[in-house]
């Protein structure tokens, strides 16, 4: 079980993960094929329902071209 900290850090998380991508001009789908992930894993992340792994961060931040800091920017 996750605390409620944490649960607020994934939330902030997500919604970081989601307003980038929507400013890079991607949809979840179309992120989720640049980086061989499910559309369904890409929501998950961008709703704070699941953490991102180390290796997934450096795809997004990648596809997104920002640096994975960029990703915890205003958290």
């Amino acid at each position: 079980m996750t605390s409620t900290t944490e649960q607020k850090l994934m939330k902030a998380f997500g919604a970081r993960v989601a307003a980038v991508r929507k400013s890079r001009g991607y949809t979840q789908q179309e992120l989720a094929e640049e980086i061989s992930m499910s559309v369904v894993a890409i929501a998950y992340i961008e709703t704070g329902k699941r953490w991102a792994r180390l290796g997934t961060l450096t795809k997004i931040a990648n596809a997104l071209q920002v640096d994975v800091a960029d990703l915890f920017k205003n958290i």
